[in-house]
């Protein structure tokens, strides 16, 4: 059915394929490696530049999940997900608006199923203090942008001129921001403004 592909290529075309079947966007050439076992980032580079030479596939080298599938085999053609790009943002402080053009560092492409009629941003964690809800330094949240929260959801909260992400609490005079950190305290406030709810995460291996 590919007769001018190597298996290894095949192999890795069908795995971008799959990928963005399930997930509506491509896999990073480390996620190819652990799913095919491929030992080498090297190897999976050429794979993947002689897939394009050959007009399988089109890369953004900038990038590392820009990959668009130009195959159009009839046995493997893929109904594609749509998919909707969702701004990262650099950071949140008082007095900027979220979504500035100059507070745009890039985009993520997120499944249109999972972001459809939602107001998302995407914010790079700086820190520790979610560590046992399994946010991690480096992580990237997605955030659902809203004023207000319930109880024990997980917020993107302004306290002043900082922002941080926090487990919110309502107390009788005021406000509990609790780290998913054993070694860290409570924040208590009588005034804060919620920015929005984590609603996902997303991790770069």
């Amino acid at each position: 059915m590919y007769e001018d592909l190597t298996q290894r290529e095949t192999e890795v075309l069908m795995f971008i394929k799959r990928a963005l079947d399930s997930k509506g966007y491509p896999p990073t050439v480390r996620e190819i490696c652990q799913e095919l076992e491929i030992k080498s980032t090297s190897t999976v580079h050429g794979s993947l530049e002689r897939l394009e030479n050959k007009g399988y596939i089109k890369k953004d080298p900038t990038k590392p999940r820009a990959i668009e599938i130009m195959d159009t085999n009839d046995d493997f053609l893929m109904i594609k997900k749509k998919t909707v790009d969702i701004p990262i943002v650099g950071c949140v402080t008082a007095g900027m608006p979220i979504l500035a053009y100059d507070n745009i560092e890039d985009t993520q492409p997120l499944p249109i199923d999972f972001a459809q009629d939602k107001n998302l941003f995407i914010l790079k964690v700086r820190g520790e203090s979610m560590i046992n809800a399994g946010i991690l330094e480096g992580d990237y949240v997605i955030i659902e942008k809203s004023d207000f929260a319930r109880n024990g959801e997980m917020v993107l909260a302004l306290i002043g001129e900082e922002s941080t992400i926090k487990t919110f609490y309502k107390e009788k005079d005021g406000y509990r921001l609790q780290p998913e950190n054993d070694f860290m305290e409570p924040i208590f406030v009588k005034d804060l403004s919620i920015l929005g709810k984590i609603v996902g995460l997303y991790r770069k291996i």
